[in-house]
């Protein structure tokens, strides 16, 4: 397993401006990963216990539908947070993830994470800044999504209507 460094995590977007001593101490927590297309990463309902910063590839994320299981409601992709239920207890997915190609990511252990950021107030005030403007765009691009007329480049081509899709992890 390669090392992961706080020069690489650095690079990532997500992190990027954060200190040098922040990236040190985040890079204790991470580890390289990579994907196989259509990997299941995590489930809707499962525990929440790493979250990844997509280096390269897609992630689609699904939601699971009753009596019609998993409907995929976005994707994300390079320089990307995939997943932010780590953070918020009951520590449990909100949605489902799968890699629709060949992912690399850096993956954070989160009870670690956490650790870090409860001994370190500045660590974890970053981080929970960070993800919230990360939410805080999902939900804008969601309800953009919500009040679109059909045919609208927000819309999927595919759909004769604009429906929400819902915040993702």
């Amino acid at each position: 397993m390669i090392e992961v460094t706080a020069a690489a995590l650095a690079t990532h977007p997500f992190l990027r401006g954060m200190s040098h001593d922040q990236l040190s101490v985040l890079a204790q927590t991470a580890s390289d990963v990579t994907f196989g297309p259509r990997h299941r990463i995590f489930a809707d309902g499962g525990n929440a216990t790493r979250f990844w910063l997509i280096q390269s590839g897609r992630v689609s994320l699904d939601l699971n539908i009753p009596g019609e299981g998993p409907a995929v409601i976005g994707t994300i992709g390079l320089g990307d947070l995939l997943g932010w239920s780590w953070l918020i207890p009951p520590y449990t997915w909100a949605f489902g993830a799968v890699a629709a190609t060949r992912v690399e990511a850096f993956e954070f252990e989160a009870p670690a994470v956490r650790d870090h950021c409860a001994a370190d107030p500045g660590l974890g005030y970053e981080l929970t800044r960070r993800t919230t403007l990360v939410l805080a765009k999902r939900l804008q691009a969601t309800r953009v999504r919500l009040f679109a007329p059909p045919g609208h480049p927000a819309c999927p081509s595919s759909s004769s209507t604009c429906r929400a899709a819902f915040m993702v992890d």
